[in-house]
């Protein structure tokens, strides 16, 4: 009862504390994760089997939430401008992967869950291209820890990075939202950066999320392991969120007499992030973090290492043009 009643504290305190006090905002966000990774791993997550299921959608509503302020033409002028660095980021991403997997004589699906999820949108990615591997519950689960351990690192060093270079809050949202695996650790990192930074990251980071569809496309013909005599079947599996996102933009958009509606809709889902990110963070199990291999983890720590040095470097030597 005592985790309980702790817990449901944290998760309102995590909404309502950096809403009314502005200098701990900056904060929140990091501070949310490893305190509920701490409750996890320490205390126990009394609600595991709630939190697992309401952050998927919790996560996706606060993105549509915050598309409720941003402009549809600047939304897409972003995307555009994006569209060659996602593909070349994919590209390297996935073909780095599947080379250094290879020599590390890792099993294909866990390579390539790891490679989609590092190259595209993390752990969105890993729920789509599983079905179309074929992947077992084990390969899924080692993938998404793998990924989601290097997201909650990214979501407290990137922003010291930034500043460290010296980055705009344009380049910083690049660089999060080109290099962070998660949708929710470029909002939580650049929500840390600043409210351009946030937008620039947002935006850039749903671009990158849309190759999703043709990345499971090509897994699904192939890639996937098919059985003797089966036909080729396609699945696909989108994340709600981006077309939600894209009419949230589009109504404020057309519709300038919502436009204070939606900084409202804005401010709650940037707090109701920072309590997802916590829900995130508690999800980490014990028995999760056994289940990680060495060889699975060290796989996905190079690879992201590799993009990560690649962005920084590209954008600090302005090889990237962060303009939107």
């Amino acid at each position: 009862m005592i985790r309980k009643i702790s817990f449901i504290l944290l998760g309102t305190a995590f909404f309502l504390v950096p809403w009314l006090c502005g200098s701990l905002r900056d904060w929140a966000p990091g501070i949310a994760v490893l305190t509920g990774i701490a409750f996890a791993v320490f205390g126990g997550n009394p609600f595991a089997e709630y939190t697992a299921k309401i952050t998927s959608p919790l996560l996706g509503a606060t993105i549509v939430g915050m598309g409720c302020s941003m402009n549809l033409l600047n939304v897409l002028r972003a995307g555009a401008s994006g569209f060659v660095y996602t593909l070349i980021g994919i590209c390297m991403g996935i073909g780095l992967g599947v080379f250094i997997g290879k020599k590390m004589h890792l099993p294909k699906n866990s390579v390539y869950l790891v490679s989609v999820g590092t190259s595209i949108c993390g752990g969105s990615a890993i729920a789509a291209a599983a079905p179309a591997l074929k992947a077992k519950a084990h390969e899924i689960a080692i993938a998404s820890a793998t990924v989601f351990a290097l997201n909650a690192i990214a979501l407290l060093v990137f922003p010291a990075i930034g500043h460290l270079l010296g980055f705009t809050q344009e380049q910083f949202g690049f660089f999060a939202a080109l290099a962070i695996h998660d949708t929710s650790s470029v909002v939580g990192a650049t929500l840390q950066y600043g409210e351009v930074a946030l937008e620039t990251g947002m935006v850039v980071k749903l671009a990158r999320a849309l190759w999703i569809v043709p990345v499971t496309l090509f897994l699904s013909l192939f890639v996937a392991d098919k059985d003797e005599g089966e036909k080729q079947k396609i699945k696909l599996k989108i994340p709600w969120f981006i077309p939600g996102f894209i009419l949230a933009a589009a109504i404020v958009t057309f519709f300038p007499v919502l436009a204070d509606a939606g900084k409202v809709v804005k401010d709650i889902s940037k707090y109701l992030m920072v309590v997802t990110l916590f829900f995130i963070g508690a999800n980490l199990s014990r028995e999760k973090l056994k289940e990680l291999g060495l060889r699975p983890i060290l796989h996905g720590v190079i690879l992201w290492l590799i993009l990560s040095v690649f962005w920084c470097l590209a954008i600090n030597f302005d090889l990237v043009k962060c303009v939107i």
